[in-house]
């Protein structure tokens, strides 16, 4: 069953009203009709078809760039009460994992065609671990996000409707430079007047990750799984295509985690990350979600 479909009172504050016709419009037609969606045209910039899933309308499109990946090692008990229903807990050889991801969000559409003015370019922030989930024959490898961060308020009250994602809106800066020796990206946001932020610095040129390792592990989980309220889940499909990864020769976070992730979390973070990269991203497509059994 997909997303109950929003209330036009529901709808971001920024909508005009032909953005919040064209949201009310196809929210009813996929939830009325849902053989009669669509099949998005949005498949160029070197997306191939086969990630694009075949019938779905798209939610969202954007390109995800210059994203830096920080990753710890945990104890499965810290994570295990955020798993949503119907998941369990995915692993790298048996390690749990958390990242802490910063990223740029470019070029964002609802629907893939219909720009939000003044929202189409934002950074974000969030805290995630991996979780997995079999339909069929089918093992869909999912993300879970703890916190997300966004400095546009529209843009996280879009989310947590559509989604029931836990986004909070807060001040937020970047700083991406690249030469011919290689790449260093920051993303930080302010807190309680305190800026914290996280970075990481790589040379050389970036390579699609290797076959078994852990960053092919940590970027290619394809779904989003979302606990709700009520004790249900929701999933949704994320479609890109593989990224090029640096290895990073020094990262770490700076600041208060314990303002927005609790002291267990901010424990993890204070500490140095067990692996550190930086990804180059490409185009998204992000699909409804829809409600599954626990």
């Amino acid at each position: 069953m997909l997303v109950k479909p929003m209330r036009c009172k529901d709808l971001p504050i920024c909508c005009t009203k032909q953005h919040q016709k064209l949201f009310r419009d196809h929210t009813v037609l996929a939830t009325a009709c849902p053989g009669g969606r669509r099949r998005s045209s949005y498949n160029d910039d070197n997306v191939p078809a086969h990630t694009v899933s075949d019938g779905e309308r798209v939610f969202l499109s954007a390109e995800w760039r210059d994203l830096v990946m920080l990753n710890y090692e945990i104890d499965p008990s810290m994570v295990a009460p955020h798993v949503p229903g119907g998941t369990e807990l995915d692993a790298f050889e048996g390690r749990a994992y958390v990242s802490l991801v910063g990223f740029r969000f470019l070029r964002t559409k609802l629907f893939g065609f219909v720009p939000l003015p003044f929202h189409t370019n934002f950074d974000e922030v969030n805290l995630r671990f991996y979780v997995r989930r079999r339909e069929g024959s089918e093992v869909r490898r999912g993300v879970v996000f703890i916190r997300e961060i966004v400095p546009r308020f529209a843009v996280a009250q879009l989310a947590r409707l559509a989604y029931g994602e836990n986004y909070v809106s807060l001040p937020m800066r970047h700083a991406v430079n690249t030469n011919g020796a290689g790449i260093s990206a920051e993303y930080q946001w302010q807190v309680a007047r305190q800026w914290c932020g996280l970075r990481a610095e790589a040379s050389g040129a970036p390579a699609y990750a290797a076959e078994g390792s852990v960053e092919q592990f940590i970027t290619e989980h394809y779904w989003g799984y979302s606990a709700q309220r009520d004790g249900g889940s929701v999933e949704y499909h994320v479609s890109h295509v593989p990224w090029r990864v640096w290895a990073s020769s020094a990262a770490a976070f700076e600041g208060d985690a314990e303002s927005l992730y609790g002291a267990e979390f901010g424990r993890v973070l204070r500490r140095a990350p067990d692996s550190a990269f930086i990804a180059d991203g490409s185009p998204v497509q992000v699909f409804p979600g829809r409600r599954i059994s626990s």
